[in-house]
């Protein structure tokens, strides 16, 4: 083969691969605009279906925040016998139980409100924790006068978490 009939050949075959490349090109976004298009349409129909099953996930989440708060959790949950320890770990029981009930929502709810919920839980277990090792806290019921004790100085965890559920919920209309 002679540099001329490579020329030639060349020349046939670089507008054949412009050509083909910008059928590519156009194919792809094509289909890319088609799949988008698709799940937008997709989105649009379910999104009617799945907003009731979000705010119950939403209402559930407040429902939990409230009852796991230390001012509503002492008044339900009252200490079986007079041992610290024994009502600490009643109420962090109950705590956990709580969760677990509704440890389903999470996928209902965004990460960022999860987040915020575990972390409520994890402070409120802490403030539980903590208190019994306070000198004044002889017994459950001192634990539970320590705990209320401090919930009048500074605000719950729970409450911090449910304002970012209103928040959150807020911006779903």
């Amino acid at each position: 083969m002679d540099s001329t009939q490579l020329i030639q050949l060349f020349s046939y075959t670089l507008p054949s691969l412009i050509t083909g490349g910008v059928a590519y090109y156009l194919f792809d976004s094509y289909f890319k605009d088609q799949q988008h298009t698709r799940k937008w349409l997709l989105q649009k129909e379910t999104k009617p279906a799945i907003m009731p099953l979000r705010l119950q996930a939403y209402e559930r989440m407040t429902l939990l925040m409230e009852r796991i708060n230390p001012a509503q959790l002492l008044v339900r949950v009252p200490p079986i016998a007079t041992d610290k320890k024994a009502y600490q770990d009643y109420l962090i029981a109950q705590i956990e139980q709580e969760f677990e009930h509704n440890l389903a929502q999470q996928i209902y709810i965004s990460a960022k409100c999860w987040a915020i919920i575990l972390t409520a839980k994890n402070a409120t277990i802490q403030m539980i924790l903590v208190n019994p090792k306070k000198d004044n806290v002889e017994d459950a019921n001192g634990l539970r006068e320590s705990i209320l004790k401090e919930l009048l100085e500074k605000s719950a965890p729970s409450n911090t978490a449910i304002a970012f559920i209103k928040d959150e919920v807020s911006e779903l209309f």
